[in-house]
């Protein structure tokens, strides 16, 4: 029984095992047409995916070159264009300015120093409305300073007390040596040149009177009023540019 045993296994058994048996040039066979199967397969996919990436990283580069061309095309258009339109410098505005020499006129201080001030020529720019007074040398000067001490003494509106204030300006500044003793406006014309030595100048226009001169203003049934003249206006218990509406009796001034 072991005879035949052995003898079972040694059939079954392959004749030899060196690398030359028919067993190994089968395997290899099969071996050769797995590789030629599966090496087309595997060379279209890497094909494939090597055909891609080239496609892809080729793209790149085309893109890139399209666009240097452009950019180079633009360059000489706008050059064409500064060619055509060049930039022109904008011109200083012309202003006729004509320079004016300001004269000075230099002296020297009560403190030592010396200060000069610009001397003006030119007329001011307003018309005046109203017209100046101007100062006759023939009326007593004093008459000029009633006019100054009345222009402090005055407010701004009327209080009905005119003759009133007419009065204290010519007690102050001496042209009169008493105070007058009517009450009403309109009589004092009358005490004026009677009692004081005022006398009634030709005049009708109260713009014409001189500085210092009194202007009485009424009728016979009225109160009247009384101003003096001043340089710029009209001056009794308060101050005014324009002469009063009432009619004028008179303009009174003492030599």
């Amino acid at each position: 029984m072991t005879f035949s045993a052995g003898a079972r296994a040694q059939g079954l058994a392959p004749p030899s095992l060196s690398g030359d048996s028919r067993n190994d040039e089968s395997r290899n066979d099969v071996v050769q047409v797995i590789t030629a199967k599966t090496a087309p397969e595997i060379s279209k996919k890497t094909r494939k995916l090597l055909t891609e990436s080239v496609h892809t990283s080729a793209e790149k580069p085309v893109r890139v070159a399209a666009k240097k061309p452009a950019q180079e095309v633009e360059k000489p258009a706008s050059r064409a264009t500064f060619t055509m339109e060049p930039v022109r410098p904008m011109s200083p505005p012309t202003v006729n300015q004509t320079v004016q020499h300001v004269s000075r006129f230099s002296f020297k201080s009560p403190q030592g120093t010396k200060e000069s001030v610009p001397v003006i020529t030119d007329y001011y720019p307003s018309r005046i409305v109203y017209p100046l007074a101007k100062v006759d040398r023939r009326i007593d000067n004093r008459l000029v300073q009633a006019a100054t001490l009345a222009q402090e003494r005055a407010h701004a509106h009327s209080r009905s007390r005119c003759w009133h204030y007419v009065k204290d300006a010519l007690l102050a500044s001496g042209v009169i040596d008493s105070r007058p003793k009517t009450e009403l406006a309109r009589d004092a014309a009358s005490e004026l040149v009677n009692n004081y030595g005022f006398k009634k100048l030709s005049i009708t226009d109260p713009f014409s009177a001189p500085v210092g001169s009194v202007l009485v203003y009424g009728t016979a049934r009225s109160v009247g009023h009384v101003e003096i003249r001043t340089k710029d206006g009209f001056v009794s218990d308060f101050r005014s540019q324009i002469p009063s509406r009432r009619p004028l009796m008179g303009v009174y001034a003492k030599l």
